[in-house]
């Protein structure tokens, strides 16, 4: 089980976070992972613990500060009151910096609400060397990808309502006009589709878990990571 830590964003300010570390943990490539719009939750306790099982140390800042949700509702209502670029430029880009400072590799993944913000947290954190982005993207004009340096994968599902297809292609073709090295895949899936949570009669309607392709795009993303931190 992982623990609560605190770390400082750029500015100073102290910051709480989930740590998940594995075994051999002295050097080993890190990952930031950043929560869907429901809060740093046990799902996404347990996406920091599936990392550490696989080799890294990973950290989850609570963008919330101690606020989470299982409604929809209340979810949005944090998730708009969140400073999409504060959280990039300060909480998330501190984690990486925290990271960074045990020495190295630090990539980054998050989902949904998360997957927008590892594409702003690419432009704003020059320490990073990869990305994964799950079904989430801010709107295309808040990327500046020049900035982006480093190599995104991205899982992207070709039945997301909140992330249509269309929207997906105008992104990778953004980034690939910008040099970015790109590695997207597409899912017959829904939103939500690596949300374990996402089942039954409690989940969105729009949201829907696939455990095959949850496999998949989990085998590729570890891959990438494997491939690009080491």
């Amino acid at each position: 089980m992982g623990t609560t830590v605190t770390f400082h964003r750029p500015d100073g300010k102290p910051v709480q976070a989930y740590l998940a570390e594995p075994p051999l943990a002295a050097g080993a490539p890190a990952i930031v992972v950043l929560q869907e719009w429901w809060g740093l939750n046990d799902q996404i306790r347990g996406v920091a613990e599936r990392l550490a099982t696989a080799g890294y140390v990973a950290l989850v800042p609570d963008l919330y500060r101690g606020k989470s949700t299982v409604e929809a509702e209340e979810a949005h209502h944090l998730m708009t009151s969140l400073d999409f670029g504060d959280a990039a430029a300060q909480d998330i880009r501190g984690a990486v910096q925290h990271l960074k400072a045990r020495g190295g590799k630090v990539g980054i993944t998050g989902f949904c609400m998360g997957g927008a913000l590892t594409l702003l947290s690419a432009c704003a954190s020059p320490e990073l060397d990869a990305a994964v982005v799950w079904y989430g993207c801010p709107p295309l004009d808040y990327i500046d990808a020049q900035k982006i340096k480093i190599p995104v994968q991205g899982h992207w599902a070709s039945q997301d309502e909140f992330f249509p297809k269309a929207m997906v292609e105008q992104l990778e073709a953004k980034l690939r006009a910008a040099g970015v090295h790109v590695d997207f895949h597409h899912y017959l899936a829904y939103h939500a589709f690596a949300n374990e949570t996402a089942v039954g009669p409690g989940r969105i309607p729009a949201t829907q878990y696939d455990a095959a392709w949850s496999q998949q795009a989990w085998d590729r993303s570890l891959r990438f990571f494997g491939h690009w931190l080491g």
